[in-house]
C-alpha cells in the first residue's frame, strides 16, 4: 500500500505547476510533516486528513513575476488518541514533497495551542527516490499477479 502512496505523491509532484505549489502534493506533505511534529509535541494522532487550495486555483502564470509570492491555504483536521479534535491550518509557501511545508501553520489540539511554525519538516534532507524493480524474466520471485481460477458447475436434477 505505501508503494502506492509513494507513486501518488510522485505523480503529484511530478504535474507540479510552474509557481512551484501543487495543492496534492502540499496536502500530502503537510498531513506527513505535521503527524510528525505533533507527536514531537506529545499529541497521540489516532489520524490526521488535510487539504490544500492553491490561490488562483493551481494554476501559474508562464512567467510569474518575481514579487509575486503564491501560497495555498491548508486545513488539517484530525483526531488523537483520545478522542480530541487536532487542528492544523495556515498557509504553505513552498512544499518540497515528503520533507517539508514553509509558511505560517498553526495545530491545536484538545483546545490546547500546541505550535505555530513557519517550517515543519527538514527541508535539507535528501529526496528520497523509490525504485521498483520489474519482474524477473521468465518468472520467479518478484511482483506478480495473483492468478484464480473459478469453475462453474452446473448439475441437473436426476429423475425429473
Amino acid at each position: 500500500m505505501s508503494a502506492l502512496v509513494v507513486a501518488a505523491v510522485a505523480g503529484a509532484v511530478a504535474c507540479e505547476p510552474a509557481g512551484g505549489l501543487n495543492s496534492a502534493s502540499i496536502a500530502v506533505t503537510t498531513d506527513q510533516v505535521g503527524t510528525g511534529a505533533l507527536e514531537r509535541n506529545g499529541v497521540d494522532v489516532r489520524w490526521l486528513n488535510c487539504t490544500a487550495g492553491v490561490d488562483g486555483n493551481g494554476i501559474a502564470a508562464a512567467s510569474p513575476a518575481a514579487s509575486a509570492r503564491r501560497a495555498a491555504d491548508v486545513n488539517c483536521t484530525g483526531k488523537t488518541g483520545g478522542g480530541e479534535v487536532i487542528t492544523l491550518t495556515g498557509k504553505v509557501t513552498q512544499a518540497l514533497g515528503g520533507r517539508c511545508v514553509r509558511g505560517d501553520l498553526t495545530a491545536r489540539a484538545g483546545g490546547r495551542s500546541v505550535f505555530r511554525a513557519d517550517v515543519l519538516g527538514n527541508c535539507d534532507a535528501t529526496p528520497s527516490t523509490v525504485v521498483v524493480d520489474p519482474p524477473p524474466a521468465g518468472g520467479g520471485v518478484g511482483f506478480r499477479p495473483t492468478v484464480t481460477v473459478t469453475v462453474t458447475v452446473t448439475e441437473k436434477p436426476m429423475g425429473k
